[in-house]
Protein backbone atom coordinates (compact mmCIF):
# COMPACT_ATOMS: atom_id res chain seq x y z
CA UNK A 1 0.00 0.00 0.00
CA UNK A 2 1.01 3.54 -1.47
CA UNK A 3 1.51 6.05 1.84
CA UNK A 4 -0.42 9.25 1.37
CA UNK A 5 -1.05 11.28 4.07
CA UNK A 6 1.44 11.76 7.62
CA UNK A 7 -0.54 12.54 10.41
CA UNK A 8 1.21 14.33 13.67
CA UNK A 9 0.72 14.66 17.21
CA UNK A 10 1.77 18.15 18.44
CA UNK A 11 3.42 17.80 21.98
CA UNK A 12 6.61 16.55 22.56
CA UNK A 13 7.22 15.93 18.76
CA UNK A 14 6.75 19.21 17.03
CA UNK A 15 6.03 21.63 20.28
CA UNK A 16 8.30 21.13 23.78
CA UNK A 17 5.60 22.03 25.74
CA UNK A 18 6.22 21.15 29.13
CA UNK A 19 4.80 22.87 33.04
CA UNK A 20 8.32 22.35 34.22
CA UNK A 21 9.63 25.59 32.28
CA UNK A 22 7.12 27.47 34.43
CA UNK A 23 6.98 25.86 37.51
CA UNK A 24 10.90 25.76 38.11
CA UNK A 25 10.58 29.73 38.47
CA UNK A 26 7.91 29.17 41.26
CA UNK A 27 9.12 26.40 43.25
CA UNK A 28 12.48 27.51 44.87
CA UNK A 29 13.52 23.43 45.47
CA UNK A 30 13.03 21.21 42.44
CA UNK A 31 11.73 17.87 44.48
CA UNK A 32 8.94 20.38 45.43
CA UNK A 33 8.06 21.28 42.16
CA UNK A 34 7.89 17.62 41.03
CA UNK A 35 5.90 16.71 44.25
CA UNK A 36 3.60 19.30 43.30
CA UNK A 37 3.40 17.95 39.54
CA UNK A 38 3.03 14.28 40.26
CA UNK A 39 0.06 14.63 43.50
CA UNK A 40 -1.38 18.05 43.01
CA UNK A 41 -1.36 19.18 39.11
CA UNK A 42 -0.86 15.57 37.64
CA UNK A 43 -1.16 14.12 34.26
CA UNK A 44 -4.74 13.02 34.85
CA UNK A 45 -5.88 16.39 35.95
CA UNK A 46 -4.62 17.74 32.54
CA UNK A 47 -6.14 15.08 30.42
CA UNK A 48 -9.37 15.92 31.26
CA UNK A 49 -9.37 19.42 30.16
CA UNK A 50 -7.98 17.91 26.88
CA UNK A 51 -11.01 15.52 27.24
CA UNK A 52 -12.83 19.06 27.12
CA UNK A 53 -13.33 19.88 30.46
CA UNK A 54 -12.65 23.54 31.20
CA UNK A 55 -9.56 25.38 32.74
CA UNK A 56 -11.95 27.38 34.89
CA UNK A 57 -13.63 24.38 35.95
CA UNK A 58 -10.46 22.21 36.70
CA UNK A 59 -8.81 24.87 38.63
CA UNK A 60 -11.36 25.80 40.44
CA UNK A 61 -11.97 22.11 41.48
CA UNK A 62 -8.40 21.38 41.93
CA UNK A 63 -8.13 24.65 44.35
CA UNK A 64 -11.35 23.34 46.41
CA UNK A 65 -9.27 20.38 47.19
CA UNK A 66 -6.14 22.04 47.70
CA UNK A 67 -6.67 25.20 48.68
CA UNK A 68 -3.20 25.68 50.64
CA UNK A 69 -1.76 25.32 46.79
CA UNK A 70 -4.20 27.81 45.74
CA UNK A 71 -1.97 30.25 44.18
CA UNK A 72 0.27 27.18 42.27
CA UNK A 73 -2.51 25.94 41.04
CA UNK A 74 -3.85 29.14 39.35
CA UNK A 75 -0.80 29.71 37.46
CA UNK A 76 -1.62 26.67 35.01
CA UNK A 77 -3.44 28.33 33.06
CA UNK A 78 -3.24 31.56 34.54
CA UNK A 79 0.37 31.37 32.80
CA UNK A 80 0.18 28.35 30.63
CA UNK A 81 1.94 29.69 27.26
CA UNK A 82 5.49 30.17 29.53
CA UNK A 83 4.95 25.92 29.50
CA UNK A 84 5.27 26.36 25.66
CA UNK A 85 8.60 26.88 25.30
CA UNK A 86 9.49 26.42 21.52
CA UNK A 87 9.48 24.36 18.30
CA UNK A 88 11.11 21.06 18.39
CA UNK A 89 13.40 22.68 15.45
CA UNK A 90 14.43 19.06 13.87
CA UNK A 91 10.80 17.69 13.68
CA UNK A 92 9.34 20.83 12.40
CA UNK A 93 12.33 20.72 9.78
CA UNK A 94 11.65 17.49 8.23
CA UNK A 95 7.61 18.09 8.76
CA UNK A 96 8.19 21.17 5.90
CA UNK A 97 10.05 18.16 4.29
CA UNK A 98 7.48 16.17 4.08
CA UNK A 99 4.91 18.63 3.30
CA UNK A 100 6.76 18.67 -0.20
CA UNK A 101 5.51 15.14 -1.18
CA UNK A 102 2.85 14.59 1.10
CA UNK A 103 -0.21 15.99 2.96
CA UNK A 104 -0.32 16.78 6.79
CA UNK A 105 -3.29 16.25 9.18
CA UNK A 106 -2.57 16.36 12.91
CA UNK A 107 -4.40 14.44 15.34
CA UNK A 108 -3.85 16.08 18.83
CA UNK A 109 -4.59 15.75 22.87
CA UNK A 110 -4.67 19.26 23.44
CA UNK A 111 -7.65 21.64 25.45
CA UNK A 112 -9.96 23.72 22.89
CA UNK A 113 -9.22 26.63 25.22
CA UNK A 114 -5.01 26.72 24.82
CA UNK A 115 -4.79 25.49 20.76
CA UNK A 116 -4.96 28.88 19.44
CA UNK A 117 -2.60 29.78 21.56
CA UNK A 118 -0.64 27.56 19.46
CA UNK A 119 -2.01 28.21 16.35
CA UNK A 120 -0.53 31.88 16.90
CA UNK A 121 3.21 30.90 18.17
CA UNK A 122 4.63 28.49 15.37
CA UNK A 123 3.44 29.22 11.67
CA UNK A 124 4.07 25.58 10.53
CA UNK A 125 0.48 24.68 11.93
CA UNK A 126 -0.21 26.34 8.85
CA UNK A 127 0.62 23.98 6.78
CA UNK A 128 -1.51 21.18 7.83
CA UNK A 129 -4.33 20.22 5.50
CA UNK A 130 -6.66 19.12 8.43
CA UNK A 131 -6.95 19.29 12.56
CA UNK A 132 -8.33 16.80 15.46
CA UNK A 133 -8.33 18.33 18.92
CA UNK A 134 -9.05 16.22 21.50
CA UNK A 135 -10.45 19.10 23.50
CA UNK A 136 -13.26 20.21 20.87
CA UNK A 137 -14.40 16.28 20.57
CA UNK A 138 -14.50 15.67 24.07
CA UNK A 139 -12.24 12.57 22.93
CA UNK A 140 -9.10 11.45 23.63
CA UNK A 141 -6.33 9.22 22.10
CA UNK A 142 -5.72 6.02 22.40
CA UNK A 143 -9.37 6.32 22.22
CA UNK A 144 -10.01 4.57 18.55
CA UNK A 145 -13.12 6.50 17.75
CA UNK A 146 -10.56 9.45 17.59
CA UNK A 147 -8.69 8.22 14.67
CA UNK A 148 -11.72 7.34 13.25
CA UNK A 149 -13.31 10.87 13.32
CA UNK A 150 -9.86 12.03 12.21
CA UNK A 151 -10.09 9.87 8.85
CA UNK A 152 -13.64 9.99 7.91
CA UNK A 153 -13.60 13.93 8.56
CA UNK A 154 -10.75 14.36 5.84
CA UNK A 155 -11.59 11.06 3.79
CA UNK A 156 -8.39 9.27 4.21
CA UNK A 157 -7.62 5.80 5.25
CA UNK A 158 -5.06 4.12 7.79
CA UNK A 159 -3.41 1.93 5.78
CA UNK A 160 -2.02 4.92 2.99
CA UNK A 161 -0.85 7.24 6.50
CA UNK A 162 1.86 7.21 8.80
CA UNK A 163 0.83 7.91 12.27
CA UNK A 164 3.59 9.88 14.69
CA UNK A 165 3.67 10.40 18.52
CA UNK A 166 5.61 10.13 21.61
CA UNK A 167 2.79 8.37 23.86
CA UNK A 168 3.48 4.31 23.11
CA UNK A 169 -0.16 3.54 23.82
CA UNK A 170 -1.38 5.91 21.09
CA UNK A 171 0.84 4.79 18.99
CA UNK A 172 -0.39 1.02 19.33
CA UNK A 173 -3.86 2.45 18.81
CA UNK A 174 -2.79 4.18 15.67
CA UNK A 175 -1.10 0.49 14.64
CA UNK A 176 -4.30 -1.87 15.60
CA UNK A 177 -6.02 0.54 13.07
CA UNK A 178 -4.06 0.26 10.52
CA UNK A 179 -1.60 3.13 10.47
CA UNK A 180 1.96 2.75 9.81
CA UNK A 181 2.72 4.29 13.55
CA UNK A 182 6.19 5.28 14.90
CA UNK A 183 7.13 6.15 18.46
CA UNK A 184 8.93 9.36 18.34
CA UNK A 185 11.61 10.01 20.42
CA UNK A 186 13.78 12.40 19.12
CA UNK A 187 13.92 13.72 15.32
CA UNK A 188 17.03 11.81 14.27
CA UNK A 189 15.41 8.60 15.39
CA UNK A 190 11.91 9.51 13.46
CA UNK A 191 13.99 10.45 10.14
CA UNK A 192 15.55 7.22 10.31
CA UNK A 193 12.00 5.48 11.02
CA UNK A 194 10.33 7.56 8.24
CA UNK A 195 13.31 6.50 5.63
CA UNK A 196 12.69 2.96 6.23
CA UNK A 197 8.68 3.26 4.97
CA UNK A 198 8.97 6.13 2.52
CA UNK A 199 12.06 8.31 0.41
CA UNK A 200 12.19 11.93 2.44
Amino acid sequence: MTIKNIVFDFGGVLVDWNPRHLYKNHFQDTNEMESFLKNICTEEWNIEQDRGRSLEEATIELQKKFPEHSASIALFYGEWETMLKDEIPGTVALLYKLKEKYPLYGLTNWSSETIDIAYRRFSFFKEFEGIVVSGTEKLIKPDKRIYQLLLDRYSIKAEESIFIDDNINNVKAAQELGFYAIHFQNPAQLEADLSKIITI
